[in-house]
């Protein structure tokens, strides 16, 4: 892994980011419910969701797939990528025993009218052949190696 920053140059439309591949095991399940203080029993407790349910297992909950695609995304952008706007459908859900494989694509590159540079990224999450979920995330990078985008406050920063 880099710490290497990417920046705006770097990146043109259609450029495919690496794919991610994770095996999902009932510790990441948990886990990720805890971190995000979902106590609700679908996503720790077997019993519950397969006879309450009606699923096969506990299952990732939304703010651990949310975490999951900025993960991501920030490996792809290095340290000064800063998120500005992340919107995801769920069409499935992610189980323990499950290979999620994360994949993407730089749909738009772009300057705004502050010269903040901005990539936008369609984003998918597979299980096999099955899309679980598909997203959509605008992402800012430096325009060049002395622009930080973390640095940007008020007028400057307008995601």
């Amino acid at each position: 892994m880099s710490f290497e920053s990417r920046v705006l140059g770097d990146t043109q439309v259609g450029d495919e980011l690496d794919e991610l591949v994770y095996l999902v095991t009932p510790t990441t399940v948990v886990l990720g419910a805890l971190a995000s203080r979902d106590y609700r029993p679908m996503h720790h407790d077997k019993d519950f969701a397969v006879n309450r349910n009606g699923v096969r297992d506990i299952f990732l909950n939304t703010p651990n797939q949310a975490a999951w695609f900025e993960r991501y995304v920030t490996d792809w952008t290095g340290p000064a990528g800063r998120l500005g706007r992340m919107t995801f459908q769920m069409k499935g859900s992610v189980f323990p025993g499950d290979s999620m494989v994360f994949s993407g694509s730089v749909t738009s590159v772009e300057v705004d009218e502050v010269g903040c540079g901005w990539v936008t990224l369609a984003v998918t999450l597979t299980v096999g052949d099955e899309i679980k979920t598909t997203c959509e995330v605008k992402v800012a990078l430096g325009v060049d190696d002395r622009d930080n985008p973390w640095e940007r406050r008020g007028e400057r920063w307008k995601p």
